[in-house]
């Protein structure tokens, strides 16, 4: 339950464990795509010569660690900035991360709710993320709770029908 500073109460469903798997275990296998595809470039570019200038080759391994790593840590809040509080996996099982206020996901808190994730996935598997999730009602772990954001269940509006039903008399 959210109140408005218009004193309006908005009910928003909040998204449980097994939702919010399912969207990360698409986003795990989208970013495991973008692993791949970043490694297949890098052999080939290694393998074939042509394309690389004589200077860059001892450059490549950094690029590519650096461009893995951006995967790794930017994937999500790229998607979430991006997508109004959305990943493609977010998207699929149709949740969006909103601010406690219920207003919409902002680039700072974005940021910091994904920053946090790399306490969230300790020691195994999100072990803490999943505890914390479990120990509170709003499923919040703890990069929702530094952040003052929840994850809930989005339903898009459904379009509104401007004909008119009556018939004459």
């Amino acid at each position: 339950r959210i109140e408005t500073p218009e004193q309006i109460v908005l009910e928003l469903p909040i998204a449980g464990i097994g939702s919010r798997f399912l969207a990360m275990a698409i986003d795990t296998l989208v970013q495991a795509v973008l692993y791949a595809v970043i490694l297949a470039i890098a052999v080939l570019l290694i393998r074939t010569g042509h394309y690389v200038p004589a200077g860059m080759f001892a450059y490549l391994p950094a690029i590519v660690i650096l461009l893995l790593f951006c995967v790794y840590w930017g994937y999500f809040a790229a998607f979430e900035i991006a997508w109004r509080g959305q990943t493609p996996g977010k998207r699929f099982a149709r949740l969006r991360v909103i601010r406690d206020s219920g207003r919409p996901l902002d680039a700072g808190a974005s940021l910091l709710r994904n920053l946090l994730r790399a306490i969230d996935v300790l020691p195994v598997f999100y072990g803490a993320g999943i505890i914390c999730m479990i120990l509170n009602r709003q499923s919040k772990r703890l990069g929702d709770f530094v952040s003052g954001t929840v994850v809930i269940h989005y339903r898009p509006a459904a379009p509104l029908d401007t004909t008119w039903a009556a018939s004459p008399p």
